[in-house]
């Protein structure tokens, strides 16, 4: 488990390539009653969803302070710098939060897969299911 100042420092390593956050308010974000806010993770080149995480006030301040993202790992119950094992970071392009201020949409340019199995992106499982149209 990484210290909050390793995860820091690892963030700092991982460079940050222009951050566009604009006026983005923390004190706005409304995290559930577990400290959360989920985060959907965006490839700002194709649009494509990435993943879809957790932050917790010190991952999100981590992520806007750094240029990269950091979650919070809800199984694990520590701080994740997403690339610190693999080199696969993800670099802020821009952040939004949405109208009730309880979720965030997260662009980023990625150094490589951004799952954890090697993928492009956590959505690649077709669930095979079809829909008539009426």
């Amino acid at each position: 488990m990484m210290t909050e100042e390793e995860i820091y420092a690892a963030a700092d390593r991982a460079g940050k390539p222009g951050i566009r956050t604009g006026s983005f308010e923390i004190d706005r974000i409304r995290f559930d009653e577990n400290g959360l806010v989920p985060c959907v993770v965006q490839d700002a080149q194709t649009g494509r969803v990435l993943t879809v995480a957790y932050m917790n006030r010190t991952s999100l301040e981590i992520t806007l302070s750094r240029g990269v993202t950091c979650f919070w790992s809800r199984s694990r119950q520590e701080l994740w710098l997403k690339g610190e094992t693999s080199g696969h970071f993800q670099h802020i392009v821009s952040m939004e939060a949405d109208c009730d201020a309880d979720a965030i949409l997260v662009r980023v340019k990625k150094d490589g897969p951004a799952c954890h199995r090697g993928t492009d992106s956590c959505f690649d499982t077709d669930l095979h299911v079809e829909f008539a149209a009426e």
